[in-house]
């Protein structure tokens, strides 16, 4: 009986548990879903609102507050005085204690000064244009409205998850990092100023919480293209059977996807392709809007990302192959592992941009395919005529995703990065020749990345 008793008391008290986790990881409405990223946006001064509960509409919308420019100023305001305080004493970085020679020091310069401009950057271009961000979201709040009149249920649970994986990824590949870092310095007997500690934590923070952004609304852009392109494949199905019976049987197995089979069937094709044209209309403009915003953040980011992998990728090569003579209270082992984990964290903040566009720009190109499909199976001409007009839209509209329209961000990026990297490589080699002590296989390893280039460039 006892026993009994305490299961009974567990069960009672697991159900407020999983209660209290459903609501967290659920979500009915687009505000909703977003509610965790744009309260850590705010928090960190990169947005100046928040999403709020509002009691006339009984819905959660957007809050805005003075404590967010303020937030945001005082950010750029510490960072900037701390960024001033290390480049005073001495260029401090965290690469300076582990290795100091001529081009360290001009590597740490180099970095200081692009991570005070690069955050700098990514706060101003976050905070000033907020008004697109604002549009953005408005015009997936309509398109949503839209989806639901052609039969489909959003999935907001989805969206919430995805941002919650990505928020606590990235947080805790950059808490690992930092704290990594100055705990091999600590164990060596190294203090770093307290300035250091601020702009080294605080840069790596703000470049994951913007490339966090940018995953999280590719991902509704993705999302809603996925969406688009089912009504329009359902709606070929519907022609393929050419039977009501055969396509009601398959309505429980839609609705598993989230579909609604029934407004489709009864809906006239020509009115589902009008609406999955305005749909997919107002998807390009969020897309436009949403490059728009990002764009100045994106290519400061990637600038940076592309800074540190360069010199970060020297010195663990110098180190490695070079045999050169290095003043520093570090192993060897400690050295490389720092800067091949710089290198891994700047990586993953370009893999992360680079795949969500591209993963939007793939949905996007299968609509052309679906619409053309179509148009090859009517036989109605009113339906022929918006089928047409579809294809149309599609030729002029499409999904691009750039960096301040200097070059698109698809994986073309890829090999541009790694062509550019090669080269600057050596460009370093040719400007400082005296720290690399072995010629051999330094001159071993340049062919061998040049044959790696001309093998990509040929195919």
């Amino acid at each position: 009986m006892d026993v009994e008793k305490d299961t009974d008391v567990e069960i009672e008290l697991n159900h407020p548990l999983r209660r209290r986790l459903r609501r967290l990881l659920s979500a009915k409405q687009l505000y909703e879903c977003l509610r965790p990223l744009f309260h850590v946006t705010y928090l960190h001064g990169l947005t100046s609102f928040y999403i709020c509960f509002n009691d006339e509409t009984g819905q959660r919308d957007i809050k805005k507050s003075w404590f967010g420019y303020v937030n945001g100023i005082l950010h750029i305001g510490i960072y900037s005085v701390c960024y001033i305080l290390t480049i005073c004493n001495s260029c401090e970085s965290v690469a300076s204690y582990f290795f100091r020679s001529r081009i360290t020091y001009f590597g740490d310069m180099m970095q200081i000064v692009s991570g005070l401009i690069g955050v700098t950057v990514i706060y101003l271009s976050a905070m000033i244009p907020k008004h697109r961000l604002e549009q953005c979201l408005q015009k997936f709040y309509t398109m949503d409205m839209q989806l639901h009149s052609v039969g489909i249920k959003i999935m907001y649970s989805k969206v919430l998850r995805f941002s919650y994986a990505v928020m606590i990824s990235m947080f805790v590949v950059n808490f690992a990092f930092s704290w990594g870092t100055f705990a091999v310095l600590y164990s060596s007997q190294v203090s770093p100023t307290l300035a250091l500690h601020f702009t080294f934590i605080i840069q790596h923070t703000v470049i994951a919480i913007a490339v966090t952004m940018f995953a999280c609304f590719t991902y509704l852009v993705e999302m809603r293209l996925v969406m688009v392109n089912k009504v329009l494949k359902n709606l070929a199905h519907q022609w393929d059977t050419r039977s009501l019976k055969a396509v009601q049987k398959q309505r429980s197995l839609q609705c598993l996807d989230s579909f609604s089979m029934y407004t489709i069937v009864t809906k006239d094709p020509a009115e589902i392709i009008q609406e999955s044209m305005e749909i997919h209309h107002l998807i390009c403009e969020a897309a436009a809007t949403a490059n728009k915003y990002f764009t100045y953040q994106l290519l400061t980011i990637i600038s940076i990302a592309f800074l540190i992998i360069v010199f970060d990728a020297y010195y663990v090569l110098e180190t490695l192959l070079g045999k050169s003579k290095r003043e520093s209270k570090f192993k060897t082992v400690e050295f490389v592992t720092f800067f091949s984990c710089q290198m891994i964290l700047y990586l993953i903040a370009i893999i992360s941009i680079v795949e969500g566009s591209n993963r939007a720009i793939k949905k996007s190109e299968k609509t052309g395919g679906i619409v053309h499909s179509l148009l090859n199976k009517t036989k109605s001409v009113e339906v022929r005529e918006k089928l047409q007009q579809f294809s149309m839209q599609l030729m002029h509209l499409k999904i691009n995703f750039t960096a301040a329209g200097l070059f698109n961000i698809d994986r073309t990026l890829y090999f541009t990065v790694s062509s550019l990297l090669f080269h600057r490589y050596l460009l370093i080699q040719k400007s400082f020749p005296s720290m690399l002590s072995d010629k051999r296989s330094l001159n071993n390893l340049s062919h061998h990345f040049a044959a790696i280039h001309i093998e990509f460039a040929q195919q």
